[in-house]
């Protein structure tokens, strides 16, 4: 059975990081999007010889307090050379429209976790979900007092993606939120906006040793570029987390 459709049409679009960008759409069918904050839709559009294909994109929106559904739906897209969906990407203006379907996906909080902390670890654009569950977070927090980890990989600060509102999250709720870039190729210059006790240098499976995983308490989020989501599974299975205390998605870059 084909899966449902709906048109989104652009209202807005910004560069978040050189060759990212953070996309604003609106159903134009007047509906509203639900979804769990996690999920992902599929855009969908032809290559140069009509064929049909798609992708993925976590969403980004994030949701008002006690909603379940979204009027704007926000993604960061990658953009790929010469990548057939990123000249769709590069050609859209606003007032367009692009083919959608979903939501889909698992990779989200779940109303029976009762852990003591989240260690939510991305990289690139795999941080993108972690932005739609911020309101979820702060309700866990303000309900049963969860420690929240947020370590996000970057090779340079100005590829750190939403890094000031994960900074400003972490900065409302001090005794609950450590927000922790981690730069493997450059550090941000002394005074600057990214520079921050709390940065760190190398590869994030290599800092997660740092924060001392705890099979008792933590539940882990990996989600990005599929080498560091395996070997971020490894370091936490190493340190006694359990396959169902550690929950994955992989993020693969296609043309």
């Amino acid at each position: 059975m084909a899966i449902p459709r709906f048109p989104l049409k652009l209202e807005s679009w910004r560069p978040l990081a050189p060759g990212i960008c953070h996309y604003v759409f609106r159903r134009d069918d007047g509906q509203p999007l639900p979804f769990l904050p996690g999920q992902f839709i599929q855009v969908h559009f032809q290559y140069a010889d009509g064929t049909e294909t798609k992708r993925s994109y976590s969403l980004a929106t994030v949701l008002e307090q006690g909603s379940e559904a979204a009027t704007l739906v926000e993604i960061a897209v990658s953009f790929v050379p010469g990548g057939a969906a990123t000249a769709l990407f590069e050609g859209l203006e606003v007032g367009d429209s692009v083919q959608a379907s979903g939501p889909f996906g698992r990779f989200c909080l779940m109303p029976q976790d009762d852990n003591r902390r989240y260690l939510l670890i991305a990289t690139g654009t795999g941080v993108t979900p972690y932005r739609s569950m911020l309101p979820l977070l702060e309700q866990a927090i303000a309900t049963r007092g969860v420690q929240v980890v947020l370590l996000q990989g970057a090779r340079r600060p100005e590829e750190l993606l939403y890094g000031d509102e994960f900074r400003a999250f972490a900065d409302r709720h001090p005794d609950h939120v450590r927000y922790l870039p981690c730069f493997s190729r450059e550090m941000p210059r002394e005074g600057s906006a990214h520079a921050h006790p709390d940065v760190r240098r190398g590869y994030v499976q290599q800092c997660l040793d740092s924060l001392a995983p705890d099979p008792g308490g933590d539940i882990a989020y990996l989600c990005g570029n599929p080498n560091m989501v395996d070997a971020a599974f490894q370091e936490l299975r190493d340190a006694g987390l359990e396959p169902r205390q550690i929950r994955r998605e992989k993020y693969v870059s296609s043309k």
